[in-house]
């Protein structure tokens, strides 16, 4: 069992008594890689507690655990297998990196016929998926499309039908390509939206809705026996997990959208992260460091909660994809030995945009009783070209958000009194453009599996998705199997025999 009492019985400091202290503190704690500024000055971390985590992640062996999945290793362990996101940026099994490689080369050769009029005149493409399949384009498109793009494209994700029909309004079926992305290619919501496409499609005309499908998969062989020819089915491997798919042919609309050049930019970017995390010694690793941070907030200060905010309304999806990200891989009660975790699994992620959320959350954060680490994300290049008071203004509020919650302010009306001493992390891009987002989406897959090592669990998996599933199919299958009294009757509302 991991002691983790040197930590828990550091002496406790304030954050402005730990920049009395040191005096070079911001230089200590700010960190800079692929064009991105990593500030954690504002957190408690100090030399001692840097020297207690190095400990600890000796003894749990976390190194090794970095390198194994770098490498290519099985870190998958409860359903066998490794996990090779960074094989498609490549770094890792050098047969994974070139298989990567090749299928990517496939993925630029079918974006090219498309773009030449191989399918027709394509000007609308509808992507299809749910989870990492949809959350990762999706975060991608907002944050990289430009808004000239040859191509109108459209994620929908959710079965509601709300979410799908007012694009089938706005696009135009003879016009339109559809993407099909799900690793198994029996996701049923996904499943069941192409089939209203495809509906659609045949009700404007179009006899032959099959010509125009992209099939995105780990089973290419489901996508054949549902129809699709096998010259627009983009494989990759069972080894890259949903979430962590992005990189792999999953990119394909947005490779097709702001263009494969972008897409290999943002490859690059999250190589660069991929090398710094590989090469570089714990104290001065950024994802480690994060992680580390994370485990001392959740497991010492017990705090359950981490918000992230971004300053720039391109990133307004990040929190959701980190809300994922960090959630589903991390949201476990017992270790990879089948024994309960010791303490606190994930914290919690949530956040929004700013400046909104200081005029709906803050409150909370600068006076409530709860005590929430917040993560402020910011670019310096502005997204726009109006005036500079806009960006200008955006920023110092992001800024004076964070140095506010660390000062706090004392005042004798007990209403007007901020207690402050709450940590912060800012995270500061140069600009936001391919190679920063691909370091930075890195960065947060990279500080995940740290997590994941210093709780000793698996963050692969994700067992706890399926009983839901199983339940509703059993009341869609209605065989015959009652539930509980509330689930029948609320079945018996929205559906009246």
């Amino acid at each position: 069992m991991a002691d983790w009492n040197s930590i828990k019985n550091q002496p406790r400091k304030s954050l402005t008594a730990l920049f009395d202290q040191d005096t070079d503190r911001v230089g200590q704690f700010s960190f800079e890689q692929s064009g991105i500024l990593f500030d954690f000055s504002k957190t408690h971390l100090d030399g001692e507690l840097i020297s207690a985590f190095q400990k600890l992640s000796e003894e749990l062996a976390v190194s090794d655990r970095i390198q194994s999945l770098l490498a290519g290793e099985t870190v998958n362990p409860s359903e066998g297998r490794a996990a090779e996101h960074s094989a498609e940026r490549g770094i890792g099994d050098p047969d994974s990196v070139h298989m990567a490689g090749l299928l990517r080369s496939r993925m630029a050769g079918l974006i090219k016929a498309i773009d030449a009029g191989a399918l027709g005149e394509i000007r609308h493409v509808i992507h299809l998926g749910i989870g990492g399949s949809a959350l990762g384009p999706e975060l991608l498109l907002q944050t990289l499309s430009l808004g000239d793009e040859k191509y109108e494209t459209a994620v929908v994700s959710n079965i509601d039908g709300s979410a799908l029909e007012p694009v089938l309004e706005r696009f135009e079926a003879a016009r339109t390509l559809l993407v099909i992305a799900s690793k198994s290619f029996t996701t049923a919501e996904t499943l069941l939206n192409a089939q209203s496409v495809m509906d659609w499609m045949r009700e404007e005309g179009e006899s032959d809705p099959f010509g125009r499908i992209v099939a995105l998969t780990a089973k290419p062989d489901k996508a054949v026996e549902w129809g699709i020819d096998e010259s627009r089915i983009l494989p990759f491997s069972e080894t890259i997990g949903g979430r962590y798919s992005l990189w792999s042919s999953i990119g394909f609309s947005v490779a097709l959208t702001v263009g494969f050049e972008v897409f290999e930019d943002l490859l690059a970017g999250a190589a660069e992260m991929d090398r710094h995390f590989a090469d570089t010694p714990p104290e001065q690793n950024i994802p480690v460091l994060a992680a580390w941070c994370d485990q001392f907030y959740a497991q010492v200060r017990e705090y359950e909660t981490r918000a992230v905010f971004v300053y720039d309304e391109r990133l307004g999806l990040l929190p959701d994809y980190l809300q994922q990200l960090e959630m589903e891989s991390n949201g476990k009660s017992v270790k990879l030995n089948g024994e309960p975790i010791d303490g606190h699994s994930g914290s919690i992620t949530w956040g929004g945009v700013g400046t909104d959320a200081q005029h709906a959350v803050f409150q909370l954060l600068h006076q409530g009783t709860h005590v929430v680490p917040v993560e402020f994300l910011a670019v310096i290049e502005p997204g726009h070209s109006l005036q500079e008071a806009h960006h200008k203004g955006l920023l110092l509020n992001c800024f004076g958000q964070a140095a506010a919650l660390m000062a706090g302010k004392t005042s004798d009306d007990p209403n007007r009194n901020y207690p402050g001493d709450r940590p912060s992390t800012t995270i500061l891009l140069d600009r936001l453009d391919g190679k920063t987002l691909g370091a930075l989406i890195a960065f947060y897959e990279h500080r995940t599996f740290v997590n994941a090592a210093m709780l000793e669990i698996n963050p692969f998996d994700q067992f706890g998705v399926e009983l839901g599933k199983e339940m509703a199919n059993q009341l869609m299958s209605g065989d015959g199997n009652k539930m509980d009294p509330s689930t029948e009757q609320l079945k018996k509302r929205a559906f009246p025999a």
